[in-house]
């Protein structure tokens, strides 16, 4: 998604929710707990399936339409967030992929859960 797109979508979510009058109840806080939320209910789709049962819910048409609609919600919530404190997604996004090519090179971590010696888990 490009950066005007992204623009684009915030843009239409601030019209929405200024026409509604919701903007005093976009607050920081309650976005960000709003976007948790939507995460769970994200999660809850997988949650107590086993690996082959979660894979298998990208080839059911009616669970990767279920799917969608949920991570439309977490973006959704997480764009109307980023409006609000002004912080722009994609240049972000781009700062951090840049950050993690950095920090776990191919030849160290490939095929790693956690990195060398850290214990720590990656990302």
């Amino acid at each position: 998604m490009s950066r005007g797109e992204l623009e684009e979508l915030a843009g239409r979510l601030r019209t929405f929710a200024r026409a509604r009058d919701w903007e005093q109840f976009h607050t920081p806080k309650n976005l960000a707990m709003a976007l948790s939320v939507e995460v769970a209910e994200l999660v809850e789709h997988f949650q107590w399936l086993t690996p082959e049962e979660a894979a298998a819910l990208a080839r059911d048409a009616g669970s990767v339409e279920e799917l969608g609609s949920e991570i439309a919600d977490v973006a959704i919530y997480l764009l109307r967030l980023a409006d609000v404190l002004d912080v722009d997604v994609a240049a972000e996004v781009r700062r951090k992929i840049d950050r993690n090519e950095e920090r776990f090179p191919p030849e160290r971590v490939r095929g790693r859960a956690t990195l060398p010696d850290s214990g720590k888990d990656e990302g």
